[in-house]
Order: C-alpha cells, then sequence, then structure tokens
C-alpha cells in the first residue's frame, strides 16, 4: 500500500506569469472557523454554535468558540497576509453577527467589524471577497424551520441587501453560498453538520430552498449593488470514477452520484433545471416547489466558484436506496490520502474545471477552494516544513494552468485556507493553512508552503532565473 500523506504528483515548474496578467491570487477563510467570539457584541447564535455542544458530534468535543481569535486580531493577519504578497482575500460575513435573530434587528457592531475588515484590507493592497452565507445559519432561523422553510428564501435576500449596501461600495466580488450540497446533505440528509438533521425530507426541502436562495440572493445582490460588481457563487465538486469501468452498474451508479454531488446546484442555476433524469428521487424535489420556481431557479452569475480537493471512486450498492451507490474510500484503495482520508488526486481540478466549464452558457470559473490537511510537525526556529503540502499545492496549480492552456474560462485560485482554522466536525486536528496556528497561545507561523505561494506571488521583476522553477524545498 502506498504510504498515506504523500504526494502523487511531481511538483510542476512555472511563474505567475504563466497564468497571464489577469489570473486572480488569493487565499480563503469562513467566518466560523476563524473569528471566534461568537457571543461578543451583540452576536447571536448560529446554528454551529448550538451544533459543537451536543456529545459526540465534533471530534474530541472541539468547538469554534476561540478558533483563530480572528475577530480581534484582525489586523495583525491581514499585515501577515500582506507580507507573503497574497492580493486577494476570501473570507465570508456571520450572518447571526449582523442579524442576531437572523432578520429584523441590525447588530451595528457587528456590521462595523466587517466595514473595518474590508477597510483593513482595502488600505493594505488587498481586495475583498465577501462570502453571504458560509454554514452558520442563525439559531433563531433554524428553530423556524430553516433551510426546510421556504421563508428562507426572503430572509438570505434581506441579509444580502443588507451587506451589499453597507459594504458594496468597497467589496468588489461578492459569492452568495459557499458549497450548498454540503451543508444541505451533510446537514440535513446525514446529521453530521449543523443543525444535525437526518432526514431524506428535509434534505429536499433544504436543497430546492437553497437553489432557489442562490438565485434570489443573487438578484438581490445585483438590485444593490453598484454596476460592475461580480456575483458568483460557489460549488463543491469531485472528479467521480467508477470502481469498474467495464461494469455497467457502477457506471450507473458513477452517473447518480455525479448528478447529486457535482450538478445539483449548478445545473439549476444556468437554467437546465435539476438532474432529474440521472438521478430520479430528484422528482420528489416537486413537493416543495411552487408556480413558477423553475423560472426563478437561474440567475446569470458573473462567474462560478469550483471547490475541489479530490476524486472518488464509485460503486454500486444495493444497500444504499435511490442512489445505490457508495464511495469506496482511499484508504481502501491502497493510494496515497490526506489527514481528511481524501485522494491525493491533483488531476481531480482539471477534470471538474473541464466539466463546469462543458457547460454552454457556464460565466467564467474561479477556484474559490483547494487545500490539503496533512499532519504538520509544530513549528521549529520559526519554521514549519510541510512539503507535502507544498508538492500538492504546486501540481494542483499545474492543473489549473493545463486548463487555462486549452482556453477553459478559469480566471482565478485561492488556497485553502489562510491560516490553519477549526475544521467542522473534524475540530482543530486537520491543518490545511497555509500559516500554522498554536492554539493555545494563537501564535501563527508560516508554514515552507506559505514561503512557496509568497515566492510564486512575487512579480516578475522580483524572480530570478532561479527562483522561476520553484524547487520543493523553499527557504
Amino acid at each position: 500500500m502506498p504510504p498515506a500523506f504523500y504526494p502523487t504528483t511531481s511538483p510542476a515548474s512555472f511563474c505567475r506569469a504563466d497564468f497571464g496578467a489577469d489570473f486572480r491570487w488569493g487565499v480563503a477563510s469562513a467566518a466560523y472557523q476563524i473569528e471566534g467570539f461568537g457571543d461578543c457584541e451583540g452576536k447571536g447564535p448560529s446554528i454551529w454554535d448550538a451544533f459543537v455542544t451536543r456529545r459526540g458530534r465534533i471530534r474530541g468535543g472541539e468547538h469554534g468558540g476561540a478558533a483563530c481569535e480572528f475577530y480581534r486580531r484582525w489586523p495583525a493577519d491581514l499585515d501577515l497576509l500582506a507580507a507573503l504578497g497574497v492580493p486577494h482575500l476570501r473570507f465570508s460575513a456571520a450572518w447571526s453577527r449582523v442579524l442576531p435573530a437572523g432578520t429584523g434587528r441590525v447588530n451595528q457592531a457587528g456590521l462595523d467589524y466587517y466595514e473595518q475588515l474590508v477597510d483593513g484590507c482595502l488600505a493594505r493592497g488587498i481586495t475583498p471577497w465577501l462570502t453571504l452565507y458560509h454554514w452558520d445559519l442563525p439559531l433563531a432561523l433554524e428553530r423556524r424551520g430553516g433551510w426546510t422553510n421556504r421563508a428562507v428564501v426572503g430572509w438570505l435576500s434581506e441579509y444580502a441587501d443588507l451587506l451589499a449596501r453597507r459594504l458594496g461600495d468597497r467589496v468588489p466580488y461578492w459569492m452568495v453560498l459557499n458549497e450548498p450540497m454540503v451543508f444541505t446533505g451533510a446537514g440535513h440528509l446525514l446529521g453530521v453538520h449543523a443543525p444535525g438533521r437526518r432526514s431524506l425530507g428535509a434534505f429536499l426541502a433544504a436543497t430546492h430552498h437553497a437553489a432557489l436562495a442562490q438565485a434570489e440572493g443573487g438578484r438581490a445582490l445585483r438590485a444593490a449593488l453598484p454596476a460592475g460588481a461580480q456575483i458568483g457563487t460557489t460549488f463543491s465538486c469531485s472528479y467521480l470514477t467508477p470502481a469498474r469501468a467495464d461494469h455497467p452498474r457502477d457506471v450507473a451508479a458513477t452517473r447518480r452520484a455525479d448528478a447529486l454531488l457535482n450538478r445539483l446546484f449548478v445545473e439549476p442555476a444556468l437554467g437546465l433545471g435539476y438532474p432529474m433524469a440521472d438521478l430520479p428521487v430528484l422528482r420528489w424535489l416537486e413537493r416543495y416547489g411552487l408556480a413558477g420556481d423553475e423560472a426563478r431557479l437561474p440567475f446569470a452569475f458573473d462567474f462560478l466558484g469550483v471547490q475541489n480537493y479530490t476524486r472518488e471512486v464509485v460503486r454500486f450498492s444495493p444497500w444504499v436506496p435511490l442512489l445505490w451507490a457508495t464511495l469506496i474510500k482511499a484508504e481502501r484503495r491502497g493510494v496515497p490520502f490526506t489527514t481528511m482520508g481524501w485522494e491525493v488526486f491533483p488531476e481531480s481540478l482539471y477534470y471538474m474545471l473541464r466539466q463546469f466549464a462543458s457547460y454552454p452558457n457556464a460565466p467564467r470559473l474561479v477556484v474559490t477552494e483547494n487545500g490539503a490537511a496533512f499532519p504538520d510537525p509544530p513549528p521549529a526556529n520559526g519554521r514549519v516544513t510541510d512539503p507535502a503540502r507544498q508538492a500538492y499545492l504546486q501540481a494542483c496549480l499545474g492543473q489549473v494552468l493545463r486548463a487555462r492552456r486549452e482556453g477553459l474560462p478559469v480566471d482565478g485560485y485561492f488556497a485553502w485556507s489562510f491560516t490553519d482554522n477549526f475544521e467542522w466536525a473534524e475540530g482543530y486536528r486537520p491543518r490545511f493553512g497555509l500559516v500554522h496556528v498554536d492554539y493555545p497561545t494563537q501564535q501563527r507561523t508560516v508554514k515552507d508552503s506559505g514561503r512557496w505561494y509568497q515566492q510564486l506571488l512575487r512579480s516578475e521583476a522580483e524572480l530570478t532565473a532561479a527562483e522561476r522553477h520553484f524547487p520543493a524545498h523553499s527557504h
């Protein structure tokens, strides 16, 4: 068996200029995973604040109460980001920090915080990209049904309008939802994420309402933002291959899994409707629709965020009703895998960019998340050596460059993540960051992968001939 945590692809040789002057380089983060101070200065609780208190739901009983303390430490963290030369930052707003009950009364302190964060980015030459919803629904709205309540479409639109009118003059890039397939599936069908529901009915209701909300949220932003603002939304995706390419049942199972995992939300947004032909259970979504919904599902996004970490191998399974498919774990397949148990397969990013670009009416694409968690050593002499992550990021960027050279409309890349952070149900064990966080002391240490990214982003004039090839071990 190949060793776990070992990259399979050799690092590529390229420089920033190879991607073109219009390519956008950044790092990504999310409010609940980094901010901490969840009950501070008028913030209301979110579904994650409640979920982490439930026994056995989070590895080690951990929670995001402190996380990276970004809510207080953001000036120093932005200084660090600027020193690394990263020109774009993707972050999310915590809905219940600005609307404690999810709707109605505004928490001025929360709005002020995000205004200061945006101004802090701009003062350092960092362009802010704001995600409206990154999984932390206000708990008050969950008590009213949350994503299973059709009213959530209006609640999200109200929230979008509020942020756009306050920050739209300074934030040029907006995203409506982060990975709706994950927060509906993991949160409403499997129950492993907040709010912890386990019901096919809850999943189908949440799915339809989220699909409507991503379009209506886009329309609310378009109405409130100044001309020229760019509006997108993001999708989780994995390149899927059948366990046995010559086995019709595995091939059909892969097609069904693709409809669920990769196509369920992007195709309605593009005006293609739900992929019911390939996954018949989706016909039950009609139970939650109203007349006119089909016309409300599409929205002309300026860009689509592609978020890819791995591929999945699919086998037919008689034990999984309705989907009739199962994913074979990387460990069982004898392939290299990360701390999350995900196969190290950088080519997956290229194949998913190609799949999303194949839609006739697809807008441009941005890789809004991509990265890997590996077992980093503790800092030593101001350094964290993480060659596996560095090699993985190099290989993935090689796949992005491959896509661009083939003419695919991908014009940005955001590494997940800027710093180590709270990784949802997995707690703090998985470390994705370019910057190491020692949680007891909140000390930051730039990892070798972060130094490499810094080197890559230096201007062409600063690069020497020797630096162009980016050796695997950066100093």
